[in-house]
């Protein structure tokens, strides 16, 4: 890790001050999230909340909240924006537990486990539907077109992903590639949405989706990092669901490239074929912190983080909003969850 990312990972971030800015925002948005996932069908507000409600920190919502202010937003219009962009984060992860076979989520049973798989991907096309019933009320064309292009663009992120899995070559172009559309392209658009809802001019809006994509970026380089390196307690899923499903990410990725022929027959029976005992995880988990791959890893992560905070200059330097996302691209890169 170079300097500049140790000096991130040690120095204490909180995102504090982003949530005492927006905490009257987020309980407008809270109270919109909880009221539509009502339904008479009781299953639907069960595992909704069964999610929803989790210690989530609900930072894409908190990001159209912050973009909207930053860029000058007045009013309230930004909220349902908001919590369209909550319901698209919450549809795609029950679709996506039921794909990857989870067992955890948030720190929870994942809800597949409980109301079956027929069930979650129904509730999650319910949340989907919800948040576009929300977009059609804030009563922006713009915003609504960079929310359906980011639903489109993240399914096809995630079918790339399926479509590559236990890809032991897979280029590392090919994995950012996949990561900008199944994550950081809802970051992207949760911020566009919330500069397009003030307002804001044709630049402002550039550098904020600028902002959510770099955003977006650290944080699933950070994720793919600690599920080789975190606790059950602290990443609310079970570290190694990345390796026992195959998936290529990037602490992987360069393990793999830096062990070379020495350990290929290990990674082709555990990644390629998913042929795995009780201690493979272990000893992935070495040579991944042996390789330096986590550190790569992380020091890739604190690149974007910057690149992300470059794009604030945009804007000047007498919003209090401005610090305060600067935080949050921090701590995207020094969380431990």
């Amino acid at each position: 890790m170079d300097a500049a990312s140790a000096a991130v990972a040690r120095k204490p971030v909180s995102i504090d001050g982003l949530l005492v800015l927006a905490r009257p925002d987020m309980a407008g948005v809270d109270a919109l999230i909880r009221d539509r996932m009502q339904s008479p069908v009781a299953v639907i507000p069960a595992l909704a909340e069964h999610l929803i409600g989790g210690s989530a920190k609900r930072l894409r919502p908190l990001l159209t909240i912050a973009a909207a202010r930053l860029a000058g937003a007045r009013d309230d219009a930004c909220l349902k924006l908001a919590a369209a962009v909550e319901f698209i984060h919450t549809a795609t992860l029950l679709h996506d537990d039921v794909v990857d076979s989870s067992e955890l989520r948030r720190g929870k049973v994942a809800a597949h486990l409980i109301w079956g798989a027929p069930a979650s991907v129904l509730v999650g096309d319910f949340l989907f539907a919800r948040s576009f019933e929300l977009m059609v009320e804030a009563g922006s064309m713009a915003a609504l077109e960079v929310l359906a292009r980011a639903s489109r663009v993240i399914s096809e992120g995630e079918v790339l992903q399926l479509t590559r899995a236990h890809d032991l070559n897979l280029p590392q172009e090919t994995y950012l590639e996949i990561i900008r559309a199944k994550t950081a392209e809802l970051f992207a658009a949760a911020a566009e949405a919330g500069a397009i809802s003030a307002g804001a001019s044709e630049a402002q809006g550039k550098a904020l989706r600028r902002f959510g994509q770099e955003l977006g970026l650290a944080f699933q380089l950070v994720d793919d990092a600690l599920d080789y390196s975190g606790e059950s307690a602290e990443l609310g899923k079970n570290p190694g669901d990345d390796f026992r499903e195959g998936k290529a990410t990037l602490p992987l990725l360069l393990a793999i490239a830096r062990t070379g022929a020495a350990e290929k027959a290990f990674w082709d029976r555990t990644v390629g074929r998913r042929e795995q005992t009780e201690a493979d995880f272990t000893r992935a988990q070495a040579l991944i912190a042996e390789t330096g791959a986590l550190e790569a890893t992380l020091g890739l992560a604190t690149d974007y983080a910057t690149s992300a905070k470059a794009c604030l200059a945009e804007f000047g330097g007498s919003n209090s909003w401005r610090p305060a996302m600067e935080d949050l691209a921090d701590f995207a890169v020094a969380r431990r969850s």
